[in-house]
């Protein structure tokens, strides 16, 4: 039920004594029989009606801490979602624009860069819509997830550069993984790509073609491509969120996530090292929500899929490096099992499965770091009150 500010009563200081109990309870039995007096309102008729007092805004604060009201959870979820995706988009057309600019400066290429650029890349591959979304698109996928993904497992296996082991979430995890922990993951990774992930990407594409597919050999323009991944990226926060949280269903985690979760301090790859229905479910479907729901170009999924690995691969790194996107929730997600489900933290704000997070330095660090000081040291446990 919503509250009204102009209706709440003053915070009131916490008792001291059980006397102070019993005064403070008459206090307010006053305070309450008053308001209901000083406010009546009128029904459409302009009959005076019974009075309704409007009750009260409550901040549960820790000692120590002023208590205040919070802003609304969906304007506040409004303002997080409309500023992460401002920024990845800043991010994006500022790369691409410095990208094209010195490749056309220095290649010589001449018109559109990346058009001329797919255009040999169809010719040499051929334009078979079937072998581009199916087994381009596992291949593709799987070079991303494993280039990127190696160079973490690289540091995990010899804890070097060892420069970057202060930049560690979980300090003493994992340095260095074990071996055989690493290759059962690594097996179930690979099944997860081939045996799951091949059929899957063949019932997408069909799905497509009922959808209606894009001309192969024409890529959109820019400015489409920006808000497709816009609506990819809501579209997988709705679809992750729901999908992972009913994961976590009493009567369904042990039997299908717990495998996830064999991880508490995960690492880069371990991002996908799960049950293939929860694969199927929470891994490959949210993030093709968006796409079906555009009629997305091949290469606009491409880009898409390949933004999505490397948020996935960043969150289960079990590092938070400077200038990259915070996995600080995600990782507390993996510790402590029941906080922070969604990709976003939108939805988290939303239904409150952060509280547990937003309560914890984590959250404090839950920021992208533009230094080089490691967040452990600039916001340290030891400094929580």
């Amino acid at each position: 039920m919503s509250t009204n500010p102009a209706y709440a009563a003053p915070a009131q200081k916490p008792p001291n004594s059980s006397s102070n109990n019993n005064s403070n309870v008459g206090g307010e039995s006053k305070a309450v029989a008053g308001a209901a007096a000083a406010h009546t309102s009128l029904d459409v008729s302009g009959t005076t009606t019974s009075p309704k007092l409007q009750p009260a805004v409550q901040a549960t604060t820790a000692p120590g801490w002023t208590a205040e009201v919070d802003s609304p959870l969906w304007l506040s979820s409004l303002h997080s979602v409309i500023f992460i995706i401002t920024c990845a988009l800043a991010v994006f057309i500022l790369f691409r624009n410095v990208l094209t600019w010195h490749l056309q400066s220095f290649w010589g290429a001449s018109g559109d860069f990346w058009q001329s650029q797919w255009d040999k890349f169809i010719d040499k591959f051929g334009d078979d819509p079937m072998m581009l979304w199916v087994f381009g698109t596992t291949l593709f996928t799987m070079i991303v997830y494993w280039t990127v993904g190696g160079i973490y497992t690289f540091m995990d296996l010899t804890n070097r550069p060892a420069c970057l082991r202060k930049y560690k979430i979980q300090p003493g995890t994992n340095e260095p993984v074990e071996a055989g922990r690493l290759m059962k993951v690594i097996w179930r990774v690979i099944c997860n790509q081939i045996f799951v992930g091949i059929p899957l990407a063949y019932l997408s594409y069909k799905l497509m073609t009922v959808r209606g597919l894009s001309d192969i050999r024409e890529l959109p323009t820019f400015h489409w491509v920006c808000f497709e991944l816009t609506v990819c990226i809501l579209m997988e926060e709705l679809g992750f969120y729901y999908s992972h949280r009913f994961l976590h269903h009493k009567h369904i985690y042990k039997f299908i996530h717990k495998q996830h979760h064999e991880w508490t301090a995960p690492i880069s790859v371990t991002a996908i090292y799960c049950h293939p229905i929860e694969h199927i479910f929470s891994n490959l479907v949210p993030p093709f929500l968006g796409v079906f729901l555009m009629g997305s170009h091949v290469a606009t999924a491409w880009l898409w899929f390949a933004l999505a690995i490397l948020s996935t691969l960043n969150a289960h790194s079990g590092y938070h490096l400077p200038f990259f996107p915070s996995p600080e929730a995600h990782d507390f997600h993996h510790l402590k099992f029941n906080n922070c489900f969604g990709v976003l933290g939108v939805l988290d704000r939303l239904h409150g499965t952060d509280s547990l997070f937003r309560a914890t330095k984590s959250y404090a660090r839950h920021i992208m770091m533009l230094s080089f000081v490691p967040p452990r040291d600039a916001f340290p446990d030891s400094s929580m009150k």
